[in-house]
């Protein structure tokens, strides 16, 4: 099976998990908008803010540790469940430390909900580990089913514990933490780590080496925190909570492309591991970057283009706000998709010193263009501070990544989707109900035209069942 085979089958694995029940949540966002007010829905956000921040500092990353070396053993039973041991163990105690610690702070802090700030980072901690340790065995269908099953659990918990026990922001908390119990279980059991967590496989030696790699990381995940999720503190201590229960139904729909991006870089990040070395090194990543321009490219101008005829139905005229800060974040996402896949290449050589670099920079920009424009411009300073960082982060990324792989851009593509996304956003400031249907047409024909190769490639691969001797030629 040639590279391009095997990670969009690797890819069509993981993401029966994940978007499965997104698109779920996606469509149950009228129910939450109508059933939540603006300030319970930013107080939940929150929440899940805070835990974004404290989960790469109490499990330092190990997550991605634990898969990036286990890729190198996945033959060698002994390696596995050393590996597999150590950060398991590693993670028990961690977790330990933190909820002592937690019950101390916890004296400090008046809030109703701080409870679910301990138990909740510690169930989530524990399902990206587990989670982690399936796909670097190479398990993605526990994966898939894993994560599948943690979406579907809170889901169904969710409209169950907010419409008919009516209990608000703690009805998502409890439906969040019953999801992750869930995970973890099936893929203790799935996978039978049991069987591989004993004290006599605990290396010290394998654990250093391990931490050496994801603690590198840890900067530049309060890094990604700091551009993606201070928004949401500076928000709410500035404008109040109410206006991030806005800004966070705005960010919902971005969120989607987050998503997609988050299950497609998880294989893209193993096939660069496994190819950064390959001859064809510079041909394989230039095709695929230009796949994920192509693909993500259409993807966010459809939905620009189709928003003002849905926004509407999907949320409640209490979150109106949200409209106007759409746009900014989808085009936003889009530039944090493509330097996440850049990102790939820095993983792939274990540069992980270059990514933290990159991504402080970003953060600092994002805070300060944030707190300089938040008391005149309001949720826009948050959405365009978002939009500058990851757009230099982009560039810059972009530009340093060369000495590694050099690969092709394709300028009139380039072109052509700058133009696009110009019209689409006028259009879709303007309201101007005749102007938005003929910019949706426009953009669904080019959106296909752009894909045409793309989608050819994976109809065939369909057809030939991901075997055979086909070649992707474009």
């Amino acid at each position: 099976m040639n590279k391009e085979k095997q990670l969009f089958k690797n890819t069509a694995i993981v993401s029966i998990g994940k978007l499965c029940t997104q698109l779920i949540t996606f469509f149950l966002l009228p129910l939450y908008t109508y059933a939540l007010s603006t300030e319970e829905y930013g107080i939940v956000d929150l929440l899940n803010t805070l835990i974004s921040l404290f989960i790469p500092i109490v499990i330092l990353q190990i997550d991605q540790g634990v898969f990036r070396y286990l890729l190198d053993v996945r033959d060698k039973e002994e390696e596995k469940k050393k590996i597999i041991s150590s950060t398991i163990f590693f993670t028990i105690i961690q977790s330990v430390i933190y909820l002592i610690l937690f019950s101390f702070a916890s004296q400090f802090i008046h809030n109703d909900y701080k409870y679910f700030l301990a138990i909740n980072l510690v169930a989530i901690a524990f399902s990206t580990i587990l989670l982690q340790i399936s796909r670097g065995i190479g398990d993605n269908v526990r994966y898939a089913v894993g994560s599948f099953l943690t979406g579907l659990v809170t889901v169904i918990l969710n409209v169950v514990l907010i419409i008919v026990f009516h209990l608000g922001a703690y009805g998502l908390l409890i439906a969040s933490l019953c999801g992750n119990i869930i995970c973890i279980i099936y893929i203790l059991f799935a996978k039978k780590l049991y069987n591989y967590t004993k004290v006599k496989y605990f290396d010290k030696a394998i654990l250093k080496y391990i931490l050496k790699y994801s603690i590198l990381l840890v900067p530049n995940m309060l890094s990604w925190w700091i551009v993606s999720a201070s928004d949401r503190l500076i928000i709410s201590t500035i404008i109040g909570v109410s206006a991030n229960g806005i800004y966070s139904a705005a960010n919902h729909f971005s969120g989607i492309f987050s998503t997609l991006n988050s299950v497609i870089n998880m294989t893209w990040t193993e096939s660069a591991a496994l190819n950064i070395e390959a001859e064809d090194k510079e041909q394989f990543f230039s095709k695929i970057f230009k796949l994920y321009i192509q693909f993500f490219g259409a993807l966010c101008l459809g939905v620009i283009a189709f928003m003002p005829f849905v926004f509407s139905i999907l949320v409640n005229s209490k979150f109106n706000g949200a409209y106007y800060q759409i746009p900014i974040l989808i085009i936003a996402t889009f530039f944090n998709i493509l330097t996440s896949f850049l990102g790939s290449i820095y993983i792939a050589k274990k540069l992980t010193n270059e990514i933290a670099k990159t991504s402080m920079i970003s953060a600092l920009i994002n805070i300060i263009i944030n707190i300089s424009l938040i008391h005149f411009i309001g949720l826009y300073a948050a959405s365009i501070s978002t939009l500058v960082s990851y757009f230099i982060m982009f560039i810059y990324r972009l530009i340093d990544s060369k000495k590694y792989v050099k690969m092709q851009l394709n300028q009139k593509l380039l072109f052509s989707l700058m133009l696009m996304c110009v019209i689409t956003i006028v259009a879709y400031y303007i309201k101007n109900i005749y102007l938005c249907v003929i910019v949706a047409v426009i953009i669904t024909i080019y959106a296909i035209y752009i894909n045409k190769n793309n989608a050819k490639f994976i109809i065939d691969l369909i057809k030939n069942k991901l075997g055979g001797n086909f070649v992707h030629k474009q």
